[in-house]
């Protein structure tokens, strides 16, 4: 009988942990309380400056992905086009060095072709970490012009029948027109920014629209969500729960988890909406129920293989950061210490710090399982996100001056 790749690794899942790249800050750090993990971060934060200081002057597009512990590049930066200039601006609030600032304009320059792309609804996240960023942190009024013009064509993949922003597919093409999928809260903070930026109350208005939306049909009873919501974009009328990067449509892959975390969280920080914020806790408290104790999650909570399946780290560091955001906003102390303990053990077992030839900083990210593309690898939000966990913890008031961290 054949054995397919995906039984292999799933199999394989277990040995995985103790035998990918992980690091060598010494685990009795972790005995030492707060001091301890703040020299965990510090040192992950000192590693990750490292690698970027060999890596980044010779990127010239945009990391997706590794191949063999190489990054593979796009050259309009995909969906993930704004993690890259991202990171090097982290690098640059822990550091104080111009060179990253420098590498992280030439980079976001890249993408101002892609501030006119209605045909994605990945606009926040190819801008707000790169121009919005570079706006606040240079006043340079290029970078906030662009992230506007982002915004409004983010904006134009509304459906106001169905109250949702289309995920996928060119706005002509009827292919995926009802589709919604987890990951656009997190791409509603640029509309929350144009909404500030120029005082015209339809961004902000449609960005709690979708989320008020996503909130209704993602969110089961016990706090776990789906990866994919389908309507008759015709009608707005609701078919119901799908998935492509989940492994069913009643399962929760545990990235678009997180993404729900951090994405109502900051939805409640900039509207005070408290259904929004119920609606973060109660997504944080289904996925710090599914964790392993490892504290990595799996790719996919509720696949039949979890607890004891492929990991994902870059879920692992979004939720750190939705978690950290969550206990501020909350005041409930107990998110800041498991966002904490996300992060220490990312730090601690998920880095490459074994691998003389790894271009990434966070390894054991788990990009499309069923597809079986990137299984196990370097993602770049991972990178990001670590970093700006970190920030979080060690340099709040500079990740402030980038990302703004104000409440309404």
């Amino acid at each position: 009988m054949s054995v397919s790749r995906r039984t292999l690794l799933t199999t394989a899942a277990g040995a995985a942990v103790a035998a990918t790249a992980t690091s060598t800050i010494p685990a009795a750090a972790s005995d030492q309380g707060v001091s301890g993990q703040t020299a965990v971060f510090r040192s992950a934060a000192d590693y990750a400056v490292k690698k970027l200081r060999a890596v980044a002057p010779g990127v010239t597009a945009f990391p997706t992905g590794t191949k063999f512990e190489k990054w593979a590049f796009s050259q309009n930066g995909d969906w993930v086009g704004g993690f890259w200039p991202g990171t090097l601006w982290m690098a640059h609030l822990y550091t104080g060095d111009s060179q990253f600032s420098d590498l992280a304009l030439a980079s976001a320059d890249k993408l101002a072709p892609r501030q006119n792309d209605t045909s994605t609804h990945d606009l926040g996240f190819l801008f707000y970490p790169s121009w919005v960023t570079a706006w606040r942190l240079t006043g340079d009024d290029k970078w906030r012009a662009g992230a506007l013009q982002a915004a409004a064509s983010l904006i134009k993949r509304y459906n106001a029948k169905g109250h949702f922003i289309r995920a996928w597919g060119a706005l002509t093409d009827p292919k995926d027109a009802g589709r919604i999928i987890m990951d656009t809260i997190m791409n509603l903070d640029l509309l929350d920014f144009a909404t500030r930026q120029t005082g015209e109350r339809q961004y902000l208005d449609i960005a709690v629209e979708h989320a008020k939306t996503a909130q209704r049909v993602f969110v089961r009873p016990d706090g776990s969500t789906p990866h994919v919501f389908d309507f008759d974009p015709a009608t707005g009328a609701e078919l119901g729960p799908g998935t492509v990067q989940g492994y069913s449509a009643s399962s929760c892959w545990s990235r678009g988890q997180s993404w729900g975390i951090y994405g109502f969280t900051t939805m409640y920080r900039r509207t005070g909406d408290r259904s929004f914020l119920t609606t973060a806790r109660r997504l944080s408290d289904f996925a710090l129920g599914a964790l392993t104790p490892d504290n990595v999650p799996v790719w996919d909570y509720l696949a039949p293989q979890a607890p004891n399946d492929i990991k994902d780290a870059s879920a692992g560091v979004v939720m750190a950061c939705g978690l950290l955001d969550l206990a501020e906003v909350s005041g409930q102390p107990h998110y800041r210490v498991a966002g904490l303990r996300l992060l220490e053990a990312t730090a601690r077992t998920c880095l490459t710090t074994r691998s003389t030839r790894a271009d990434a900083v966070v390894a054991r990210c788990t990009r499309n399982r069923p597809a079986e593309d990137g299984v196990e690898i370097s993602l770049p939000y991972a990178d990001y996100y670590l970093l700006e966990g970190i920030l979080r913890v060690l340099k709040p008031r500079e990740l402030d001056r980038a990302i703004d961290l104000s409440s309404c």
